[in-house]
């Protein structure tokens, strides 16, 4: 009965284990990749700084879960220049990691979180905002960019890191200057 049961075990269990331990390891020894998350809502209504600020680094994803890579994007501001939520939710951490002033807010009615960093915050764990509501201020100290002042705006999903830019509706990243268009077939006013 007991060799019964272990080749059992050994035909049915050892062939889904081999294969998870297959299909997670590299060649070069390395953690796969995570998997491609499901897709983003463009929930954003307003940029975290300015009007359309510049992006001086882009979201580059690690190749494995601790690989480098750039797990956000950097948006030349200046120091003092406020930081506004992108959308509504409900601020998870207002404090310090590192050295530097972070806040974290979850979105209202997805599993999304944007992170904020350096920023000195003027909201509370906990707190409700709304898309364009301050947040806190950009720190000059201990920026993200070097000798350039930027914000590092983040997004995750549980503890994985996707672009924020995807978050942008098309509205708001391709926004470019107003422009009149002629009306035709309206009489001009008289006077």
């Amino acid at each position: 009965m007991r060799r019964t049961m272990r080749w059992v075990w050994a035909a049915t269990v050892l062939p889904l284990v081999l294969a998870v331990t297959v299909a997670g390891a590299r060649a070069d020894g390395a953690p796969a990749p995570a998997p491609v998350p499901a897709s983003v809502p463009a929930v954003a209504r307003v940029w975290p700084v300015g009007v359309r600020p510049p992006v001086l680094r882009g979201w580059e994803p690690p190749a494995s879960v601790y690989g480098p890579g750039h797990r956000g994007v950097d948006l030349g501001t200046a120091a003092g220049e406020p930081v506004r939520a992108v959308a509504a939710g409900r601020v998870s951490y207002a404090g310090r990691v590192a050295g530097r002033g972070v806040v974290s807010v979850e979105l209202a009615g997805t599993e999304l979180r944007t992170t904020y960093e350096p920023v000195t915050a003027t909201v509370r764990k906990g707190e409700e905002v709304t898309a364009g509501q301050g947040v806190g201020v950009v720190e000059a100290a201990g920026a993200h960019c070097g000798a350039a002042v930027c914000v590092h705006w983040g997004l995750l999903r549980g503890e994985v890191y996707l672009d924020p830019l995807l978050l942008v509706p098309p509205w708001l990243l391709n926004r470019g200057p107003a422009r009149l268009l002629p009306v035709l077939g309206v009489p001009l006013p008289e006077g």
